[in-house]
Protein backbone atom coordinates (compact mmCIF):
# COMPACT_ATOMS: atom_id res chain seq x y z
CA UNK A 1 0.00 0.00 0.00
CA UNK A 2 1.59 3.23 -1.19
CA UNK A 3 0.78 5.84 1.47
CA UNK A 4 1.09 9.56 0.89
CA UNK A 5 2.91 11.92 3.20
CA UNK A 6 -0.48 13.20 4.41
CA UNK A 7 -1.86 9.75 5.12
CA UNK A 8 1.16 8.60 7.07
CA UNK A 9 1.52 11.87 8.99
CA UNK A 10 -2.17 12.02 9.92
CA UNK A 11 -2.95 8.42 10.79
CA UNK A 12 0.29 6.54 11.44
CA UNK A 13 2.86 8.85 12.99
CA UNK A 14 3.51 9.56 16.68
CA UNK A 15 1.17 6.78 17.85
CA UNK A 16 1.26 6.37 21.62
CA UNK A 17 -0.98 3.28 21.95
CA UNK A 18 -2.06 0.71 19.36
CA UNK A 19 -4.80 -1.83 20.07
CA UNK A 20 -5.18 -4.91 17.87
CA UNK A 21 -8.83 -5.93 17.71
CA UNK A 22 -11.97 -3.77 17.69
CA UNK A 23 -14.16 -6.15 19.67
CA UNK A 24 -15.55 -5.58 23.15
CA UNK A 25 -12.15 -5.96 24.84
CA UNK A 26 -10.18 -3.85 22.38
CA UNK A 27 -12.65 -0.94 22.31
CA UNK A 28 -12.97 -0.89 26.10
CA UNK A 29 -9.19 -0.95 26.39
CA UNK A 30 -8.94 2.06 24.06
CA UNK A 31 -11.64 3.96 25.98
CA UNK A 32 -9.92 3.35 29.30
CA UNK A 33 -6.57 4.43 27.86
CA UNK A 34 -8.25 7.65 26.74
CA UNK A 35 -9.55 8.29 30.28
CA UNK A 36 -6.08 7.88 31.73
CA UNK A 37 -4.18 9.66 28.94
CA UNK A 38 -6.40 12.43 27.51
CA UNK A 39 -3.76 13.72 25.06
CA UNK A 40 -2.47 10.37 23.81
CA UNK A 41 -2.77 9.34 20.16
CA UNK A 42 -4.60 6.01 20.14
CA UNK A 43 -5.14 3.70 17.17
CA UNK A 44 -7.27 0.56 16.92
CA UNK A 45 -6.54 -1.93 14.12
CA UNK A 46 -9.20 -4.41 13.00
CA UNK A 47 -8.57 -7.12 10.43
CA UNK A 48 -12.23 -7.40 9.43
CA UNK A 49 -14.48 -4.96 7.63
CA UNK A 50 -16.56 -5.21 10.81
CA UNK A 51 -15.23 -6.45 14.18
CA UNK A 52 -14.17 -10.06 13.55
CA UNK A 53 -14.26 -13.01 15.93
CA UNK A 54 -17.22 -13.12 18.29
CA UNK A 55 -18.09 -9.56 19.32
CA UNK A 56 -20.55 -9.01 16.46
CA UNK A 57 -21.41 -12.68 15.95
CA UNK A 58 -22.40 -13.83 19.45
CA UNK A 59 -25.92 -14.68 20.66
CA UNK A 60 -26.25 -11.64 22.92
CA UNK A 61 -26.34 -13.51 26.26
CA UNK A 62 -25.60 -11.48 29.39
CA UNK A 63 -24.98 -14.64 31.41
CA UNK A 64 -22.82 -15.81 34.29
CA UNK A 65 -22.79 -19.60 33.97
CA UNK A 66 -25.62 -22.13 34.12
CA UNK A 67 -25.98 -24.43 37.13
CA UNK A 68 -24.43 -27.41 35.30
CA UNK A 69 -21.53 -25.27 34.04
CA UNK A 70 -20.74 -24.01 37.54
CA UNK A 71 -20.86 -27.53 38.97
CA UNK A 72 -18.58 -28.70 36.17
CA UNK A 73 -16.16 -25.83 36.89
CA UNK A 74 -16.05 -26.87 40.55
CA UNK A 75 -14.52 -30.19 39.46
CA UNK A 76 -11.55 -28.38 37.89
CA UNK A 77 -11.30 -25.18 39.97
CA UNK A 78 -11.47 -24.27 43.63
CA UNK A 79 -14.70 -22.68 44.97
CA UNK A 80 -12.76 -19.42 45.40
CA UNK A 81 -11.73 -19.45 41.73
CA UNK A 82 -15.28 -20.17 40.57
CA UNK A 83 -16.68 -17.36 42.73
CA UNK A 84 -14.04 -15.00 41.34
CA UNK A 85 -14.89 -15.99 37.76
CA UNK A 86 -18.64 -15.50 38.25
CA UNK A 87 -17.98 -12.16 39.95
CA UNK A 88 -15.91 -11.00 36.97
CA UNK A 89 -18.84 -11.83 34.69
CA UNK A 90 -21.30 -10.01 36.95
CA UNK A 91 -19.03 -6.96 37.35
CA UNK A 92 -18.35 -6.94 33.61
CA UNK A 93 -22.03 -6.77 32.75
CA UNK A 94 -22.60 -3.95 35.23
CA UNK A 95 -19.64 -2.07 33.74
CA UNK A 96 -21.03 -2.55 30.21
CA UNK A 97 -24.44 -1.25 31.32
CA UNK A 98 -22.92 1.76 33.07
CA UNK A 99 -20.72 2.59 30.09
CA UNK A 100 -23.41 2.40 27.41
CA UNK A 101 -26.81 2.46 29.11
CA UNK A 102 -29.42 -0.27 28.80
CA UNK A 103 -31.34 1.37 25.95
CA UNK A 104 -28.22 1.59 23.78
CA UNK A 105 -27.99 -2.20 23.63
CA UNK A 106 -31.64 -3.14 24.26
CA UNK A 107 -30.77 -4.80 27.58
CA UNK A 108 -33.69 -6.97 28.75
CA UNK A 109 -33.83 -9.03 31.92
CA UNK A 110 -36.06 -12.05 31.27
CA UNK A 111 -34.01 -14.60 33.20
CA UNK A 112 -31.95 -17.51 31.90
CA UNK A 113 -33.16 -21.10 31.95
CA UNK A 114 -31.23 -24.35 31.74
CA UNK A 115 -33.17 -27.20 30.12
CA UNK A 116 -32.38 -30.86 30.71
CA UNK A 117 -33.25 -33.49 28.11
CA UNK A 118 -35.27 -36.49 29.27
CA UNK A 119 -32.28 -38.82 29.00
CA UNK A 120 -30.16 -36.46 31.15
CA UNK A 121 -31.95 -37.50 34.34
CA UNK A 122 -28.72 -38.04 36.29
CA UNK A 123 -27.36 -34.59 35.43
CA UNK A 124 -30.72 -33.02 36.24
CA UNK A 125 -30.88 -34.62 39.68
CA UNK A 126 -27.26 -33.71 40.36
CA UNK A 127 -28.01 -30.04 39.63
CA UNK A 128 -31.15 -30.05 41.79
CA UNK A 129 -29.30 -31.69 44.67
CA UNK A 130 -26.52 -29.09 44.60
CA UNK A 131 -28.53 -25.99 43.71
CA UNK A 132 -28.83 -24.59 47.24
CA UNK A 133 -25.13 -25.13 47.91
CA UNK A 134 -24.28 -23.18 44.74
CA UNK A 135 -26.74 -20.44 45.73
CA UNK A 136 -25.03 -20.12 49.09
CA UNK A 137 -21.59 -20.08 47.47
CA UNK A 138 -22.59 -17.25 45.08
CA UNK A 139 -24.49 -15.20 47.68
CA UNK A 140 -21.58 -12.77 47.90
CA UNK A 141 -21.80 -12.10 44.15
CA UNK A 142 -25.52 -11.67 43.58
CA UNK A 143 -26.68 -10.65 47.04
CA UNK A 144 -29.50 -13.18 47.01
CA UNK A 145 -30.39 -16.61 45.66
CA UNK A 146 -29.57 -16.87 41.96
CA UNK A 147 -30.92 -20.29 40.97
CA UNK A 148 -34.41 -21.75 41.39
CA UNK A 149 -36.63 -24.25 39.61
CA UNK A 150 -39.14 -23.10 37.02
CA UNK A 151 -41.96 -25.12 35.40
CA UNK A 152 -41.94 -25.78 31.64
CA UNK A 153 -44.17 -22.81 30.79
CA UNK A 154 -42.75 -22.47 27.27
CA UNK A 155 -43.98 -25.97 26.34
CA UNK A 156 -40.72 -27.47 25.19
CA UNK A 157 -40.78 -31.21 24.50
CA UNK A 158 -38.48 -34.05 25.45
CA UNK A 159 -37.13 -32.33 28.57
CA UNK A 160 -37.36 -32.71 32.34
CA UNK A 161 -40.41 -31.16 34.05
CA UNK A 162 -38.58 -28.10 35.41
CA UNK A 163 -35.84 -25.74 34.25
CA UNK A 164 -33.17 -24.41 36.58
CA UNK A 165 -33.46 -20.65 36.22
CA UNK A 166 -31.02 -17.82 36.95
CA UNK A 167 -33.21 -14.76 37.47
CA UNK A 168 -30.28 -12.37 36.88
CA UNK A 169 -29.48 -13.57 33.36
CA UNK A 170 -30.42 -11.15 30.57
CA UNK A 171 -30.11 -10.54 26.85
CA UNK A 172 -28.80 -7.71 24.68
CA UNK A 173 -28.83 -6.66 21.04
CA UNK A 174 -25.25 -7.38 20.01
CA UNK A 175 -25.32 -5.12 16.95
CA UNK A 176 -26.64 -2.12 18.89
CA UNK A 177 -24.03 -2.69 21.60
CA UNK A 178 -21.12 -2.69 19.15
CA UNK A 179 -22.37 0.35 17.22
CA UNK A 180 -22.70 2.22 20.51
CA UNK A 181 -19.19 1.20 21.58
CA UNK A 182 -17.69 2.20 18.21
CA UNK A 183 -19.47 5.56 18.29
CA UNK A 184 -18.15 6.20 21.79
CA UNK A 185 -14.61 5.34 20.70
CA UNK A 186 -14.73 7.67 17.70
CA UNK A 187 -16.29 10.44 19.78
CA UNK A 188 -13.25 10.17 22.07
CA UNK A 189 -10.86 10.92 19.20
CA UNK A 190 -9.63 7.33 18.87
CA UNK A 191 -8.80 6.16 15.35
CA UNK A 192 -10.16 2.86 14.06
CA UNK A 193 -8.79 1.34 10.84
CA UNK A 194 -10.57 -1.71 9.42
CA UNK A 195 -9.39 -4.44 7.03
CA UNK A 196 -5.86 -4.22 8.47
CA UNK A 197 -4.20 -7.51 9.40
CA UNK A 198 -1.22 -7.28 11.77
CA UNK A 199 1.40 -9.75 10.57
CA UNK A 200 4.30 -9.25 12.97
CA UNK A 201 5.65 -6.87 15.59
CA UNK A 202 8.93 -6.39 17.44
CA UNK A 203 10.29 -4.01 20.05
CA UNK A 204 12.99 -1.60 18.90
CA UNK A 205 14.52 1.28 20.86
CA UNK A 206 11.69 1.50 23.39
CA UNK A 207 8.95 1.31 20.78
CA UNK A 208 6.96 -1.40 19.00
CA UNK A 209 7.50 -1.75 15.26
CA UNK A 210 4.29 -3.11 13.75
CA UNK A 211 4.04 -4.67 10.27
CA UNK A 212 0.59 -5.09 8.73
CA UNK A 213 -0.51 -6.40 5.35
CA UNK A 214 -0.95 -2.77 4.23
CA UNK A 215 1.76 -0.68 5.93
CA UNK A 216 4.37 -0.51 8.69
CA UNK A 217 4.58 1.97 11.57
CA UNK A 218 5.77 2.39 15.16
CA UNK A 219 3.80 2.69 18.39
CA UNK A 220 4.79 3.47 21.95
CA UNK A 221 2.79 0.56 23.37
CA UNK A 222 0.87 -2.36 21.86
CA UNK A 223 -2.26 -4.00 23.31
CA UNK A 224 -3.39 -7.35 21.87
CA UNK A 225 -7.14 -8.01 22.17
CA UNK A 226 -7.74 -10.63 19.50
CA UNK A 227 -9.31 -13.38 21.68
CA UNK A 228 -10.13 -16.29 19.32
CA UNK A 229 -7.19 -15.40 17.06
CA UNK A 230 -4.70 -14.95 19.91
CA UNK A 231 -2.90 -18.27 19.29
CA UNK A 232 -0.92 -16.34 16.66
CA UNK A 233 0.72 -14.44 19.51
CA UNK A 234 0.36 -16.76 22.54
CA UNK A 235 0.47 -20.25 21.03
CA UNK A 236 -1.46 -23.06 22.73
CA UNK A 237 -2.49 -20.95 25.71
CA UNK A 238 -5.45 -19.83 23.62
CA UNK A 239 -7.29 -22.13 21.21
CA UNK A 240 -9.89 -20.97 18.68
CA UNK A 241 -13.37 -22.42 19.11
CA UNK A 242 -15.92 -21.87 16.38
CA UNK A 243 -19.55 -21.39 17.37
CA UNK A 244 -22.21 -21.94 14.72
CA UNK A 245 -25.50 -20.08 14.86
CA UNK A 246 -28.77 -19.83 12.96
CA UNK A 247 -31.82 -17.61 13.23
CA UNK A 248 -35.38 -18.26 12.10
CA UNK A 249 -37.62 -16.00 10.11
CA UNK A 250 -40.23 -14.15 12.23
CA UNK A 251 -42.68 -16.56 13.89
CA UNK A 252 -46.23 -15.41 14.46
CA UNK A 253 -47.33 -15.48 18.11
CA UNK A 254 -43.93 -16.64 19.35
CA UNK A 255 -44.43 -17.36 23.06
CA UNK A 256 -40.78 -17.95 24.07
CA UNK A 257 -38.98 -15.17 25.95
CA UNK A 258 -35.61 -15.37 27.71
CA UNK A 259 -32.22 -16.98 27.29
CA UNK A 260 -31.92 -20.77 27.39
CA UNK A 261 -29.13 -23.32 27.85
CA UNK A 262 -29.32 -26.97 26.80
CA UNK A 263 -27.05 -30.02 27.09
CA UNK A 264 -24.61 -28.54 29.64
CA UNK A 265 -24.42 -25.26 27.75
CA UNK A 266 -23.29 -26.72 24.43
CA UNK A 267 -26.53 -25.41 22.94
CA UNK A 268 -28.14 -22.05 23.63
CA UNK A 269 -31.11 -20.15 22.25
CA UNK A 270 -33.17 -17.01 22.82
CA UNK A 271 -35.95 -14.91 21.39
CA UNK A 272 -35.14 -11.84 19.31
CA UNK A 273 -37.69 -9.83 17.27
CA UNK A 274 -40.21 -12.72 17.13
CA UNK A 275 -37.45 -15.05 15.97
CA UNK A 276 -35.46 -17.81 17.65
CA UNK A 277 -31.69 -17.48 17.56
CA UNK A 278 -30.07 -20.87 18.18
CA UNK A 279 -26.40 -21.77 18.40
CA UNK A 280 -23.98 -24.42 19.58
CA UNK A 281 -23.17 -28.02 18.76
CA UNK A 282 -19.41 -27.68 19.09
CA UNK A 283 -19.43 -30.87 21.18
CA UNK A 284 -20.36 -32.84 18.05
CA UNK A 285 -16.91 -32.15 16.59
CA UNK A 286 -14.50 -30.53 19.04
CA UNK A 287 -11.48 -30.97 16.79
CA UNK A 288 -13.20 -29.75 13.66
CA UNK A 289 -14.50 -26.66 15.45
CA UNK A 290 -11.03 -25.75 16.74
CA UNK A 291 -10.55 -23.42 13.80
CA UNK A 292 -10.46 -19.74 12.83
CA UNK A 293 -12.37 -20.41 9.60
CA UNK A 294 -15.80 -18.78 9.41
CA UNK A 295 -17.95 -21.58 8.07
CA UNK A 296 -21.04 -23.66 8.85
CA UNK A 297 -21.05 -27.45 8.70
CA UNK A 298 -23.90 -29.72 7.68
CA UNK A 299 -23.49 -31.96 10.72
CA UNK A 300 -23.96 -29.19 13.27
CA UNK A 301 -26.54 -27.19 11.33
CA UNK A 302 -28.68 -30.30 10.86
CA UNK A 303 -28.56 -30.97 14.61
CA UNK A 304 -29.59 -27.39 15.38
CA UNK A 305 -32.58 -27.73 13.07
CA UNK A 306 -33.47 -31.11 14.57
CA UNK A 307 -33.50 -29.73 18.12
CA UNK A 308 -35.54 -26.75 16.97
CA UNK A 309 -38.13 -29.06 15.45
CA UNK A 310 -38.23 -31.71 18.19
CA UNK A 311 -37.56 -29.78 21.43
CA UNK A 312 -37.84 -26.00 21.10
CA UNK A 313 -40.60 -25.44 18.52
CA UNK A 314 -42.28 -28.87 18.31
CA UNK A 315 -45.74 -27.57 17.41
CA UNK A 316 -44.81 -24.52 15.35
CA UNK A 317 -43.84 -24.05 11.73
CA UNK A 318 -40.56 -22.20 11.19
CA UNK A 319 -38.07 -21.35 8.45
CA UNK A 320 -34.37 -20.63 8.75
CA UNK A 321 -33.44 -17.11 7.68
CA UNK A 322 -29.68 -16.83 8.26
CA UNK A 323 -26.69 -18.89 9.40
CA UNK A 324 -23.28 -17.72 10.57
CA UNK A 325 -20.34 -18.58 12.83
CA UNK A 326 -18.09 -16.75 15.28
CA UNK A 327 -14.69 -17.55 16.74
CA UNK A 328 -14.23 -17.74 20.52
CA UNK A 329 -10.98 -18.05 22.47
CA UNK A 330 -10.73 -20.86 25.03
CA UNK A 331 -8.05 -22.67 27.02
CA UNK A 332 -7.40 -25.14 29.81
CA UNK A 333 -8.33 -22.44 32.32
CA UNK A 334 -11.46 -20.29 32.05
CA UNK A 335 -9.79 -17.26 33.61
CA UNK A 336 -8.88 -14.68 30.93
CA UNK A 337 -5.22 -13.97 30.22
CA UNK A 338 -4.51 -10.34 31.07
CA UNK A 339 -0.79 -9.72 31.35
CA UNK A 340 2.27 -7.83 30.20
CA UNK A 341 4.13 -9.80 27.53
CA UNK A 342 7.23 -7.60 27.26
CA UNK A 343 8.34 -4.05 28.04
CA UNK A 344 5.84 -2.41 25.69
CA UNK A 345 3.39 -5.17 24.75
CA UNK A 346 0.30 -6.31 26.68
CA UNK A 347 -2.54 -8.76 26.05
CA UNK A 348 -6.12 -9.38 27.17
CA UNK A 349 -7.46 -12.56 25.60
CA UNK A 350 -9.23 -15.92 26.19
CA UNK A 351 -12.80 -14.90 27.05
CA UNK A 352 -13.94 -18.54 27.16
CA UNK A 353 -17.23 -17.83 25.40
CA UNK A 354 -18.18 -15.15 27.95
CA UNK A 355 -17.02 -12.05 26.07
CA UNK A 356 -20.28 -10.13 26.48
CA UNK A 357 -20.10 -10.63 30.25
CA UNK A 358 -16.41 -10.06 30.91
CA UNK A 359 -15.17 -8.15 27.86
CA UNK A 360 -15.65 -4.66 29.33
CA UNK A 361 -13.85 -5.60 32.53
CA UNK A 362 -10.99 -7.34 30.71
CA UNK A 363 -10.59 -4.28 28.47
CA UNK A 364 -10.28 -2.07 31.55
CA UNK A 365 -7.85 -4.49 33.22
CA UNK A 366 -5.76 -4.54 30.04
CA UNK A 367 -5.47 -0.76 29.97
CA UNK A 368 -4.70 -0.73 33.70
CA UNK A 369 -1.61 -2.90 33.11
CA UNK A 370 0.13 0.20 31.78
Amino acid sequence: MNLSYWEYKTWLSHIDFTVIGSGIVGLNCALNLRKRFPKAKILVLEKGILPQGASTKNAGFACFGSISEILSDLKEHSPEDVISLVKKRWDGIQLLRNNLGDSEMDFQNHGGHELFLEHHEELYQHCLANMEEVNLMLQSVFGKKAFNTHPNTFRFKGIQHNYVTNSFESQIDTGKMMVSLLNKVRNNDIGVLNAINVETYCEIDGQVAIKTDKFEFKSGKLFIATNGFASKWLGKKVKPARAQVLITKPIENLHIKGTFHLDQGYYYFRNIHNRILFGGGRNLDFKGEETTEFKETEKIQNQLERLLEQVILPDMAFEIDQRWSGIMGIGQQKKPIVRQMSDNTFCGVRMGGMGVAIGSLVGKELADLL
